[in-house]
């Protein structure tokens, strides 16, 4: 279907092309209709998929009809780099309207929010925590809110927002439209959305999982020589830009130091950054002025960056759903790109889990010339014949869990002492 055949503003219409949209895509042909006649949604679909469009173009349909000075769409959103990409997104598609919107995190100074809101606008866009310390301290309006949109509502269930979400929805009218966006569909997302949705209309996009124009590798190595083959595995690798997620902001700052030692032309991303200096490294890698972003969990979810050709998870991410939130960022509008990810004798139980949902198994991978073989030293080398092999990671696969945890956890319980985890 193409845009001009949705009888939409022609303000809107201009917005719509000057960012080249013709064609919707799946879950935009899918949603735009049904929540331009004031439908609820319910939307499952994974991430690069056009999620954003799917509802700010209905959402800036409606308030083309006038505008009145009050709130009247209301867009949350888990972090601070989705809520700035969205509202960029809304303030190119609505470029020839009158709407005026508001983002609203914490990390950068309230006041600046507080005179914004005081003057009026149409839109919202918050993330939960800075969102309610306006609402506690009666700096903003909720009362007109006709359209609310709930994105990556999953992330915000694994971030801890489940209960703020739920006091923010008391403040809002129960005559208002809602649009739920998520990648997967835990438990507790599924109540939340029977809770506050009026008799949705469901759409989903495929199967939750990662796009099949992304290929999966597996190289398996001890932690301890982990880092080296990183080095060796992206020296050896043709990439465009590349992601490397680990699983904690520690580790994040260690491995962008290092890259920056050996001068590669990295950022990093992680909680503890200031607002500035974290829009600054997503600023810098989307025009390309960095080749590594390397980053926690906060940059899988929903950031949209194109061309990027690999995902290297440095640490195995904690659930079947952060590494699908993870791989998402590559191999995006049907471009081709590759996930690597560096197991540990410790990961063999995730890995089971992610080939369940990718219904084959992952290749297992080797660096060529790279030692897997004993480097720490002659006292190692005079353990038990029973520990010989602790270096082979490709033995592994064939202990059960327990086997493997009591056996990597023993060897190695020195070095996981010292060891952020």
């Amino acid at each position: 279907m193409q845009f001009n055949s949705l009888g939409l503003d022609d303000r809107l219409m201009k917005g719509i092309r000057s960012v080249g949209y013709e064609t919707l895509t799946p879950i935009q042909d899918k949603t735009i209709p049904i929540s331009i006649e004031g439908r609820d949604v319910l939307g499952l679909a994974q991430t690069g998929t056009g999620k954003t469009a799917a509802f700010a173009i209905p959402m800036l349909e409606k308030l083309s009809v006038g505008y009145n000075g009050k709130i009247r769409a209301l867009v949350v959103a888990p972090t601070r780099e989705l809520a700035d990409q969205i509202h960029q997104n809304i303030s190119q598609l609505s470029s020839s309207m009158k709407t005026k919107s508001i983002t609203l995190y914490g990390g950068v100074s309230k006041n600046p929010q507080d005179d914004r809101l005081a003057k009026g606008v149409d839109i919202a866009v918050a993330c939960p925590g800075r969102l309610l310390d306006h609402i506690r301290e009666s700096t903003i309006d909720l009362s007109g809110v006709d359209i609310l949109v709930l994105d990556e509502a999953d992330t915000m269930c694994d971030m801890g927002f489940l209960p703020d979400i739920r006091e923010i929805i008391k403040h809002l009218p129960k005559n208002r439209q809602t649009l739920f966006f998520a990648a997967t569909m835990p438990k507790d997302i599924r109540n939340l959305a029977k809770d506050i949705l009026n008799d949705p209309t469901e759409v989903q996009i495929g199967i939750i999982a990662p796009a099949k124009t992304v290929s999966h590798s597996l190289y398996p190595v001890t932690e301890k020589l982990k880092s080296g083959l990183f080095f060796q595995l992206i020296e050896s690798t043709a990439t465009g830009q590349v992601i490397v997620f680990t699983r904690t902001k520690h580790r994040t700052k260690k491995l962008f130091a290092d890259l920056e030692k050996r001068k590669y032309r990295a950022a990093a991303l992680q909680g503890n950054m200031s607002q500035n200096r974290r829009t600054q490294s997503i600023e810098g890698f989307r025009k390309g002025k960095f080749d590594f972003l390397v980053a926690t969990d906060i940059a899988s979810r929903g950031i949209d960056i194109p061309d990027i050709s690999h995902v290297i998870n440095y640490d195995m991410p904690n659930t079947v759903d952060a590494y699908i939130h993870r791989i998402g960022r590559t191999g995006r509008a049907e471009t081709l790109g590759q996930a690597i990810t560096i197991t540990t004798p410790d990961d063999e139980s995730m890995i089971r889990k992610i080939e369940q949902v990718l219904k084959s198994p992952i290749d297992r991978k080797k660096v060529d010339n790279f030692d897997y073989g004993n480097q720490s030293g002659s006292a190692d080398r005079k353990r038990s014949s029973n520990n010989k092999n602790r270096n082979n990671p490709f033995r592994y696969r064939r202990k059960t869990s327990d086997q493997k945890r009591k056996q990597y956890s023993s060897e190695h319980s020195k070095d996981n002492k010292s060891q952020a985890r």
